[in-house]
Formats: structure tokens, sequence, C-alpha cells
């Protein structure tokens, strides 16, 4: 939910400073530098006070008690809704470029690998576009053959594509082949999403189902990948906030295993910050968005992911270029 608490004029001013000080910086502030750097028409004593009345109510945070003061998620989240300011004049080039670039590339994967590191290197944040895609398609049935030790497996989805998969088998599990089919076609004629629910699979085709599922999961990774295209993770690994790794790790793992889970389904927000994502391993990142449409109407996205402390008026310009630019091509 976005933030529409009013706060004093005085407030907005120093949050606005320290937000800006702390992304140029990555230093706490205090608020004699906030006077100098940014001429605030108020003596350090005035804005030392309200500095601590930001802190009282969650906008800043002290990181230690002897430092100055840094912005919190929810400072944040009021910048972003409140005090964005136009974004510099660096995203006109960047528009000028997208303007001259043309389908020169072999292929719009091709567009799609210059465009992710383009804005990478633009924004100094890691970058993920999707393919324009319709409403996926939902599994109807799931074919079983044995076929020495291979299992070949036939799913077929709502718009009558079958996908065949070719999975090591263990003959263990051959007596198990007909049930699990059958168990598998019982689950998806109760599913209008086409889900089977592994949690109520009978013990006894517990072998045959771990196979089945391992194959189902590593093809829809498989389709996923192919449909995204990432750059910038060693941008992000650079990062300060990113120095442990156990923080990081579980982003490592969703990119490398669901990277189109950065973006959430179904939300009109174009900026998450902190836990506002519902991803537990994107709780220290912000995620700025923007979705483009092709000629069916089908709709991809654009995203960067960085820390918390990032340009916010720059990176949501620099996205929503990229869309703007993609749907005329696409269009």
């Amino acid at each position: 939910m976005e933030n529409l608490e009013q706060l004093p004029t005085r407030h907005e001013e120093v949050l606005k400073a320290t937000v800006h000080h702390y992304v140029d910086t990555i230093e706490p502030v205090s608020s004699k530098t906030l006077v100098q750097r940014f001429g605030l028409a108020a003596s350090s004593a005035t804005i030392r006070s309200a500095m601590g009345a930001l802190e009282q109510r969650g906008y800043l945070t002290q990181p230690h008690t002897s430092a100055g003061r840094v912005p919190s998620p929810q400072g944040y989240r009021h910048y972003v809704d409140r005090l964005l300011p136009p974004p510099g004049c660096a995203v006109q080039y960047l528009e000028k470029e997208l303007t001259n670039l043309s389908l020169q590339w072999a292929s719009f994967d091709d567009l799609l690998w210059h465009l992710t590191k383009r804005l990478t290197d633009f924004t100094g944040l890691m970058s993920l576009i999707t393919k324009p895609a319709g409403q996926e398609p939902i599994l109807r049935e799931i074919r079983l053959v044995q076929s020495r030790n291979r299992l070949l497996v036939m799913l077929v989805d709502s718009a009558n594509h079958a996908s065949h998969l070719n999975v090591r088998f263990t003959y263990q599990a051959a007596p198990e082949i007909e049930a699990i089919e059958k168990w598998s076609r019982q689950q998806l004629s109760q599913s209008s999403k086409g889900v089977l629910d592994w949690a109520n699979l009978p013990p006894q085709l517990h072998l045959s189902g771990s196979i089945l599922k391992e194959a189902i999961e590593s093809h829809r990774h498989a389709q996923e990948k192919g449909n995204a295209v990432f750059h910038g993770m060693s941008q992000l690994i650079s990062q300060p906030e990113f120095s442990n790794s156990n923080e990081f790790r579980p982003l490592l793992e969703l990119m490398d295993t669901h990277p189109t889970a950065i973006i959430p389904d179904k939300q009109k927000k174009r900026v998450w910050i902190g836990s506002e994502h519902p991803q537990r391993a994107l709780a220290i990142c912000s995620v700025v968005q923007a979705s483009y449409k092709n000629s069916d109407k089908n709709v991809g996205q654009v995203v960067l992911v960085g820390p918390m402390r990032m340009a916010y008026a720059t990176a949501m310009a620099a996205v929503q270029s990229v869309a703007k630019h993609l749907e005329r091509i696409l269009s």
C-alpha cells in the first residue's frame, strides 16, 4: 500500500535531502552536512530536530548511536510517492539512442539482450526484460511411455500444444507408470488451473511421482528462462549492501531457478521497496517495473533490480523509455 501520510514541508525537504545524500555517498548524514550541502533555510539545530522527528515516525534510521541518519524503507516509499524529482537530462540521451535503434538485430532475442545490457550500463542496476506473453496455457493432460531406461512424457496444454520430454527412468518405478498416469489425470480433471497436488501423492507412487515432478518443473523453468533476458548480476553483487553473501544467496538462487518471479503478478504498483515485494529473496532490494504490449496485446515487462539506495527517478524513467520503445517496434 502506498504511503499517503502528509508530512510537514520542512520534514519533506529534510527527507528528500537525506535520500539524495545517501544515494550519492552511501554514508549516513548529519544535520550540519544537510544544511551545508543543500542550503536548507534553517539552522543545524532545527534540521536535527526535524531528523529526530522523522526517525521517530519511521522515515529515517540511525545505523549507529554516534552516526548520522539514513532513509528507511518507509522513507524511500514516501520519497517515491511524493518527492520524486524529474529524471536527469541523461535520460534524454537514452531516449535519443533508443529512437535511433531499429530492428537491425538478427533476432528479437538479440535486441532484448542489447537493451538489457544498455539498461544496466545506464543505471548500474540489474535489468530483466520478458518477452510479450498472453495468458499462460493450462496443463490439461499427461501421457507417459517407458522406453528402456527412459520415460517419454507428453504434456498437453489448454492451447492444444504438446511438449515432449525424454527423462532418465529407473526400472524400479516401471510398475507405477500406469498408476501415476491415472493419478495425474484425476488431478488435472479436478483442477481448473492445471495443478498437480504433489502433497497428496500416494506413498506407493513416490518414486515415479518424484521423477515426473522433477521433469515437469525442469521443463517449466526452461520455458521461463527462454522468455526472459537479464543482465547485470555482477553489478548487483558489487553493491555494498550485498556484501553479506548469506543475505544475497536467496536472490541468486531465485534468478537461477525462477527469474520472472521478481515480477509480481496482477499488481499495479511499479516500484517495490524492500519487504513490499512478495518474494522474500528481494527483501533487501528495490524493484522498478514498466510493461509493454505487442500488436497482439500480449504483455512483456522491463525491470530493474537494485539496492533500496537507488536513483529512483532515473530508474523509473529508464524502464518506461525502454518499454515505450519496444511497444513502438512491436505495434
